[in-house]
Formats: C-alpha cells, sequence, structure tokens
C-alpha cells in the first residue's frame, strides 16, 4: 500500500515539511541503524531494499524484516534487549525519517492531506501485524521441515497457486525461518525426494494438496 495514496504532490510536500520529515538516500550494503539516534524515529522506506537482521549473542544472524518501497519501520530496535540489530541497505534506497511526537502532537486535523497520511500509516501498519503474525506461525512450528512446509503454504496462499517463487536467496530463507542453512538444504532433498516439492532455481512448486 501507497503511505501516500489520495495525497497529491503539492500537498505531500506540505505534510512532509509540517512532519519536519527529513530524507536520506543510502547507498547499498551499509549498515544505517546508527545513523538513527533518537528511539522515537518512524521510518518510511521511499524506494530499495532493506533488511532487519538480529545477531545474538553468540553471533546467530536471523532476518527479522524485509523492507521495501512504502514499508514502515521504528528506530526503537536499537534498544531491544540484549540482542544486537542491524538495518542493513541490500540495494541503494531512499528512507523518510519522521519523529513520532511530531505525528501524535498534531493538533490541526482539518487538512485532508493529513488525515489521509493517518489512515494510510494504519493500515500499513496493520499490515505489518499480519505479516508478524505469519512469522509467528513459521517459527513457532517444530523442525526444519515443519517450518519450511508451513511458510510455503503461507506463501501459496497468498499468490493463489501452488508454483511459488522465493523473493531471496536460500541463505536468506535460513536466516528468515532461523535455521542453519546446510541442514534446510537437507530438508529440502528430503521433500524432493519424497515428492512433496519441485524445485528449479528459485521457484518451488508444491505436490501435495494440504500440510496440518
Amino acid at each position: 500500500m501507497d503511505l501516500f495514496m489520495n495525497i497529491k504532490g503539492q500537498n505531500k510536500a506540505k505534510l512532509l515539511k509540517l512532519l519536519e520529515a527529513n530524507t536520506f538516500t543510502f547507498k547499498e550494503n551499509l549498515t544505517i541503524l546508527n545513523n538513527i539516534k533518537s528511539d522515537n524515529i518512524i521510518g518510511i522506506v521511499l524506494k530499495g531494499y532493506l533488511q532487519i537482521v538480529q545477531i545474538d549473542h553468540n553471533g546467530n544472524r536471523t532476518l527479522i524484516e524485509e523492507l521495501e518501497n512504502n514499508d514502515v519501520f521504528g528506530s526503537y530496535l536499537s534498544s531491544l534487549n540484549n540482542n544486537e540489530y542491524e538495518l542493513i541497505t541490500k540495494e541503494e534506497s531512499t528512507v523518510i525519517l519522521i519523529d513520532y511526537q511530531h505525528i501524535v502532537n498534531y493538533q490541526e486535523n482539518s487538512k485532508q492531506y493529513y488525515n489521509n497520511f493517518v489512515k494510510n500509516l494504519l493500515m500499513i501498519l496493520m499490515e505489518k501485524m499480519q505479516e508478524k503474525n505469519e512469522r509467528i506461525e513459521i517459527l513457532t512450528k517444530k523442525g526444519i521441515r515443519n517450518k519450511l512446509l508451513e511458510y510455503f503454504n503461507i506463501i501459496s496462499k497468498k499468490r493463489g497457486t501452488n508454483t511459488i517463487y522465493l523473493p531471496y536467496t536460500y541463505s536468506t530463507l535460513a536466516d528468515y525461518l532461523a535455521v542453519d542453512r546446510s541442514a534446510m538444504m537437507r530438508e529440502i532433498k528430503n521433500l524432493k525426494e519424497e515428492g512433496l516439492i519441485e524445485t528449479k532455481n528459485g521457484r518451488i512448486r508444491l505436490l501435495y494438496e494440504k500440510f496440518n
């Protein structure tokens, strides 16, 4: 969903000025979370592709979230528990940073473009909640096989087809599932040998009717 849907270009500029927003463009393969000092910042991806990665005390990396056009993130990640979080640009990316207080403390609600912005922001946050719920469903499954199949099921249901295309590499998929890549690849091989899936490059065809 477009955060600035139903907001014309001129009003978009007024809105960003009103909210004291700042726009930054970051090059590929940069860790940018450390550049965000305040814990009250909301980030909006105008264009590009970023990943939020968690690093535990053993150095294990887990892909927490992918961010693409119009996705929203918060700088609160920098203060969560004892784990370290990185916000990494996987390609050149442009983001808007807005102080949360400028949104919630704005008193004038007669401007339609501001109301549209808040409405769009809430819709995007609801979509993000749905994605997080799906992630929880995957991660709570026991064993790599069950995590893989649950992930395949979710993607297949969303796209309405038994043929799905992985949006990222197998290494990134392992990080997303929070599993060892070598063990995951062995399980994928087992699923192929058992006739449950077919794979070709990043394409996976599901041969089973339903997984419970």
